[in-house]
């Protein structure tokens, strides 16, 4: 029997089946034994199949080939990655300038990994009603950066309902995983998008500036044209996981364009003579902030290491 795995809640999956059921389910037994190295070998958005039981559940037999996933570096085990979710038409990346701040490092490695895996990111700029006139120039100029590298951005207030029209009409028939930062508001926006799932919201912590975890395992929730928000427990830190050193700059758009004329073909972009992407940064082509991305995650592939950007 086949169905879409639409929630996971650590040992137990819920199952969609393809005659509208809804079935409980658990991994097999010898399923943890097929090569799968992440600590999460069934996820969110994977369409599977079950057999059942006799004890009211079933259990999951096998995977159908993904068409794409996020992944990211388990931050308990170095070796192994963590998937979000998988088969996805987009992410939305839900930011803010403040109540928490979202930083650059941590926008620029969530972008990295969906490029590596093909899979189109959004930024929502959330919590515009709050903001301070010098927060509002600084979220604005993030805006005018992402949106000249090619990122679609979009500002909202979740909490007033200020811009969530438009973001209706981008989820309208499409699967999107909707990330970000504890605390940048994706459980009051879902709300917001989906009043009757009431999902549960914290206040911020005012003493650390940072969210407190509201969703605690993963959900798909249905949406206009078929359409599905999966929404994930907040992220603290995003490590990179499974990409190669020399291919590191495909995955920052406006580096890669500018390697096409470096001197050197496998050029680092960190010290070469004629390095054409180092030009462009002293030229103001590509951002600092964007460029000590780059390199900080060099620098972790070089020293095998696990480091999360806050």
């Amino acid at each position: 029997m086949r169905g879409l795995v639409i929630k996971n809640t650590g040992s137990w999956y819920l199952v969609k089946t393809d005659d509208g059921r809804y079935v409980e389910c658990k991994i097999k037994g010898n399923f943890r034994l097929k090569g799968i190295k992440s600590t999460n070998p069934v996820v969110v958005g994977d369409y599977v199949q079950i057999v059942d039981n006799n004890d009211n559940a079933a259990f999951i037999t096998e995977i159908e080939d993904r068409k794409n996933y996020i992944v990211r570096r388990a931050s308990n085990l170095s070796k192994q990655s963590h998937i979000l979710a998988a088969n996805l038409d987009q992410c939305m990346l839900l930011v803010t300038v403040n109540y928490p701040e979202t930083s650059t490092t941590f926008i620029d490695r969530f972008l990295a990994s969906a490029e590596a895996y093909r899979v189109p990111v959004k930024l929502i700029f959330n919590k515009v009603d709050k903001y301070s006139q010098e927060e509002v120039n600084y979220m604005d100029a993030l805006i005018n950066l992402y949106t000249n590298i090619g990122y679609e951005c979009f500002k909202i207030s979740a909490k007033e309902n200020i811009g969530i029209d438009e973001i209706n009409r981008e989820l309208n028939g499409k699967v999107t995983l909707l990330s970000g930062n504890s605390g940048v508001g994706k459980s009051t926006l879902i709300n917001a998008i989906l009043p009757e799932e009431s999902q549960k919201t914290r206040e911020i912590s005012v003493m650390h500036n940072k969210g407190m975890h509201t969703t605690t395992y993963s959900e798909m929730f249905s949406v206009d044209g078929e359409g599905y928000i999966i929404d994930t427990p907040g992220i603290k830190g995003f490590g990179s996981f499974d990409m190669d050193e020399e291919e590191m700059s495909h995955y920052f758009k406006e580096i890669f364009k500018f390697s096409a004329d470096c001197k050197y073909g496998n050029c680092t972009h960190r010290h070469e003579p004629g390095c054409a992407v180092i030009k462009a940064v002293e030229d103001h082509y590509i951002s600092q902030s964007r460029y000590n991305s780059y390199l900080n995650m060099l620098e972790d592939k070089e020293e095998g290491k696990y480091r999360a950007a806050y």
